[in-house]
């Protein structure tokens, strides 16, 4: 073999199980579109479809080939991934919805205490002008 044809080969090969791999990593949550442009479609599989669970959904590219290039995640897979990601935002918000009322609670004890220094400094002046 050509060794310039041997390392476009090996190019290609390497290209391929990196798509491979970006195609793994992103698929969580429920997909927005798939690695080769496509528009993910609901999917639901027939009774004639050789499987012991008809009726089970799944996010499928619109030009799904068994290529590992393609979307095809179970229906519930995302749902739940989907439901685990918004709870998370949901404790976040929790989290800053309780630090901004301790912050205000904190922002009213300051305003008091600068009250009280001015007051206390209001007593200082006039008793040093009275000596």
């Amino acid at each position: 073999m050509d060794p310039a044809e041997e390392r476009r080969h090996s190019q290609r090969q390497q290209d391929h199980i990196n798509m491979l791999g970006f195609v793994s990593d992103s698929e969580y949550e429920i997909p927005k579109r798939c690695p080769c442009g496509g528009r993910i479609i609901g999917e639901v599989r027939r009774k004639d479809d050789y499987d012991t669970l008809p009726g089970k959904r799944f996010f499928t590219c619109k030009n799904y080939e068994a290529d590992g290039f393609h979307y095809r995640q179970p229906w519930v897979i995302g749902v739940h991934e989907e439901i685990e990601r918004l709870t998370k935002r949901v404790e976040e918000a929790e989290q800053v919805m309780l630090g901004t009322s301790n912050l205000s609670k904190l922002i009213d004890r300051l305003e008091v205490r600068k009250c009280r220094s001015r007051v206390g400094v209001k007593v200082l002046e006039v008793s040093s002008c009275c000596r």
